[in-house]
């Protein structure tokens, strides 16, 4: 399979500076087809400006981009489904016919929008506020009018820029399964976003994003397995004994010991507690989560500039 079929969004070294500030130095990505892939960072990390530049919508001072096999974006813009960070619809438009005009916009026949928004909304629980104007929906019902509006033509890249912000958890978690639906439906997913639980959850690939520059890409596990495992290990005796045998940084909360899991494994650790004597009463290993890594790869990319400037 060609790179074009492979990679419907790619990029090499994109940069783009406004002024004399350089949001973005250097920024690559490679999105396979079919996947959800989540370009996370802090704000002004250079997200939604590398987004822009995968769209057309702005144009890289250096780099290259292919966006559905074109170099130019706007040649498949009737392709593309996009929700920018800014949202906006018209106040005084119904929100099947808002829909429904954005669907247009891609070339859908308005018939056919008309018919695909009413299934749409009924689909999201928002079927009774079909023909209510957009200006006395709340902000979390006129988001999700926009983001059906962003998918109504069917799009085989959608783009979506900080789609969780200003939703409230019921409606977040419906957006989740709206990317999860258009994802098995074959569409390629690229999101922005600062918060890792969403990212966590569905995304197949990641990249995190600091200072303008790609820190991390690669998979939500491998993003995780740059950290060590955590253990929580409750003794059945001998609390008082059992720190010398626990790592350095083991830390006691109530009856229960938490302390980074040893290089190499718990194994050795455990026979060795068991072997004096202590008993497990509990214990459970896990990796830390997405946010853990997050902090430490955007932690240590703050703890390298400041190192170097100095």
């Amino acid at each position: 399979m060609s790179l074009v079929d492979d990679r419907p969004v790619w990029a090499s070294g994109l940069v783009k500076s406004f002024g004399k500030s350089q949001a973005v130095k250097g920024v690559s990505l490679s999105v396979p087809k079919g996947s959800i892939y989540g370009v996370l960072g802090p704000n002004g990390a250079g997200k939604t400006t590398t987004l822009r530049m995968l769209l057309g919508i702005i144009d890289p001072d250096q780099g290259e981009r292919r966006v559905l096999g074109e170099a130019s974006p706007r040649n498949v813009s009737q392709r593309i489904g996009y929700l920018p960070e800014e949202r906006g619809l018209y106040p005084s438009m119904k929100a099947r016919e808002a829909i429904a005009f954005m669907g247009a916009l891609r070339g859908l026949d308005w018939a056919e929008g008309r018919k695909r928004a009413d299934a749409a909304l009924e689909a999201a629980g928002l079927g009774y506020a079909a023909h209510g104007k957009i200006r006395k929906l709340s902000k979390g019902m006129a988001q999700l009018v926009q983001l059906l509006g962003s998918l109504i033509h069917k799009p085989d890249l959608i783009v979506l820029d900080e789609p969780f912000s200003g939703l409230d958890p019921v409606n977040q978690e419906l957006l989740e399964k709206l990317i999860l639906a258009e994802r098995d439906r074959g569409a390629t997913i690229l999101f922005s976003t600062h918060v890792m639980g969403h990212a966590q959850r569905i995304c197949d690939r990641i990249s995190i994003i600091a200072g303008g520059k790609v820190r991390f890409e690669g998979t939500v596990d491998e993003a995780r397995a740059t950290l060590p495992m955590k253990a929580q290990y409750v003794p059945c005796s001998g609390e008082d004994k059992v720190r010398a045998l626990l790592p350095a940084d083991a830390e006691l909360s109530g009856k229960t010991w938490r302390f980074t899991v040893p290089e190499g494994g718990a194994e050795k650790l455990v026979m060795d507690l068991v072997k004096a004597g202590h008993g497990i009463a509990g214990l459970s290993i896990e990796r830390p989560g997405l946010h853990d890594a997050f902090v430490r790869i955007v932690g240590g990319m703050k703890a390298e500039e400041a190192e170097a400037s100095a």
